[in-house]
């Protein structure tokens, strides 16, 4: 039976993202993201409502989210669910959480904003693997251009 698990979300981030390190020395953020819908019902009034997501990032990726994410600014993430499950201490009922792995993301936005990236500051990173240790991509074209000593040639 084939499977597909691949989820790409567009939001605000709800705060700070949280940067962190295991013992061996990988990064690890939490990010908190919602993302607005918004539509008119039969009568014609507008309806939103509002969806939390928890995503979690890893290696060099959550470090440049960590570096230029900000509570408040706009976020586009691809990535994949996982469920988490556990006994709770205090209770001992078993409890999920279904949270998004992020595997690539972009910054949707340029502008400084909170002592956010600058458009030359905002690298936008790609990545195969959440777990790798992937240098961030070069900028985007409103940007200075590559330095010499990246060039192979």
């Amino acid at each position: 039976m084939a499977s597909y698990n691949r989820v790409i979300l567009a939001g605000n981030l709800t705060r700070d993202p949280e940067l962190r390190y295991t013992p061996k020395g990988t990064a690890v953020a939490k990010i908190g993201m919602a993302i607005n819908r918004v539509w008119k019902n039969e009568a014609g009034e507008s309806k939103e409502e509002v969806t939390f997501v928890d995503v979690e990032a890893w290696g060099r990726q959550a470090e440049v989210i960590g570096q230029y994410m900000k509570k408040g600014r706009p976020f586009l993430v691809e990535g994949r669910l996982k469920l988490d499950q556990w006994e709770d201490k205090n209770t001992h009922q078993k409890v999920s959480k279904l949270k998004v792995v992020l595997e690539t993301f972009s910054f949707i936005d340029s502008k400084g904003g909170d002592g956010g990236g600058t458009p030359s500051e905002a690298p936008r990173a790609r990545s195969a693997a959440p777990a790798a240790a992937a240098a961030p991509a070069a900028p985007e074209s409103d940007g200075p251009p590559p330095e010499e000593d990246d060039v192979p040639f």
